[in-house]
C-alpha cells in the first residue's frame, strides 16, 4: 500500500463517469424489461444489453474502489468505518424489502379469504414439502454461513490458505444450493399465475435466490481478491461486506423455511 501523504482521514474521490453510465445502463435495463413484458420486437436484445450495461460499469466502478483502497491506500480506518455503516444501512433496506413479502404472506394465509377457498395453501395447490428439499436447502446455507465464518476468523489469522478453502466450500454450497432450488421449481405442480400462493411463493423464493447469486458473485470476487494478497487481518472491508450480506441471505432463507415451507403449508 501507498503511504498516504493527506492531513485528514477523509477520502475526497476524483471524478468518476461510473455513476452517470450506471444511471444510464439501469434506465437501459429498466426499459429492456418493459419491453420484453410487452413482446415487443426488440424487447429481449434491449434487456440483455441493459443487463451486461450494468454489469459492466458496476465491474469498472467497483474496480476503482478496489485501486483506491489496495494499491493508494486511501481507505483510512475512518473511510473503513464509512463503508460499513453504508452496508449496514443497504442491508437494513434490504430488510424491509423483505419484511414487505413476509407482511404478503401473513396477509393471506393467516385469514383466507373465500375467493381461495377459505383454506392455506388454497384449493387446488399442492404445497412443497418442507422436509425434501426446503430442509436441505436450509442445511446447504447453515453450513455455508459456517464455511465462510471459518474464513473470516482465518483472515484474521493470517492463514490464507484455510482463509481459501473456507471461501471455495461456500461457493460450492451456494451454488448447489441455486441447483436444488432450480431443480425444485422445474418439478413444482404450481406456477406464479397458480392462485395468490404461486404469486408469493415464487416471488419470495425467487428473490430469495436472486440475493444468493449476487452474494456468491460478491464472494468470488473476494476469493480472487484475497488470492491477489489485497486482504490484511486488519484490512478486509470487502470481505466483512459480503460476509455480512451472506449472513443476511442465510437468515432470509430460515424465515421462509419457517414460514412458507414449514407453517406455510
Amino acid at each position: 500500500m501507498l503511504a498516504r501523504t493527506s492531513e485528514h482521514p477523509f477520502h475526497l474521490v476524483d471524478s468518476s463517469p461510473w455513476p452517470l453510465f450506471t444511471s444510464a445502463a439501469a434506465f437501459v435495463f429498466l426499459l429492456g424489461n418493459v419491453m420484453y413484458m410487452h413482446s415487443w420486437v426488440w424487447g429481449g436484445y434491449v434487456l440483455a444489453f441493459g443487463f451486461f450495461y450494468v454489469i459492466y460499469c458496476l465491474a469498472c466502478w467497483w474496480r476503482d474502489v478496489v485501486v483506491e483502497a489496495t494499491f493508494e491506500g486511501q481507505h483510512t480506518r475512518m473511510v473503513q468505518n464509512g463503508l460499513k455503516l453504508g452496508m449496514i444501512l443497504f442491508i437494513a433496506s434490504e430488510v424491509m424489502f423483505f419484511f414487505a413479502f413476509f407482511w404478503s404472506f401473513f396477509y393471506y394465509s393467516v385469514a383466507p379469504v373465500i375467493w381461495i377457498g377459505g383454506v392455506w395453501p388454497p384449493l387446488g395447490i399442492e404445497a412443497p414439502s418442507p422436509w425434501k428439499i426446503p430442509f436441505l436447502n436450509t442445511l446447504i446455507l447453515i453450513f455455508s454461513g459456517i464455511s465462510l465464518t471459518w474464513a473470516h476468523y482465518a483472515i484474521l489469522a493470517k492463514n490464507r490458505l484455510e482463509s481459501l478453502n473456507g471461501l471455495a466450500v461456500t461457493i460450492a454450497a451456494g451454488i448447489l444450493f441455486l441447483g436444488l432450488q432450480l431443480f425444485e421449481y422445474i418439478e413444482a405442480p404450481f406456477t406464479i399465475s397458480s392462485s395468490v400462493y404461486g404469486s408469493i411463493f415464487f416471488l419470495m423464493t425467487g428473490f430469495h435466490g436472486f440475493h444468493v447469486m449476487m452474494g456468491l458473485a460478491f464472494i468470488i470476487v473476494c476469493t480472487f481478491r484475497q488470492a491477489s494478497y489485497h486482504f490484511t487481518s486488519n484490512h478486509h472491508v470487502g470481505f466483512e461486506a459480503a460476509s455480512w450480506y451472506w449472513h443476511f441471505v442465510d437468515v432470509v432463507w430460515i424465515g421462509l423455511f419457517i414460514a412458507v415451507y414449514w407453517w406455510g403449508s
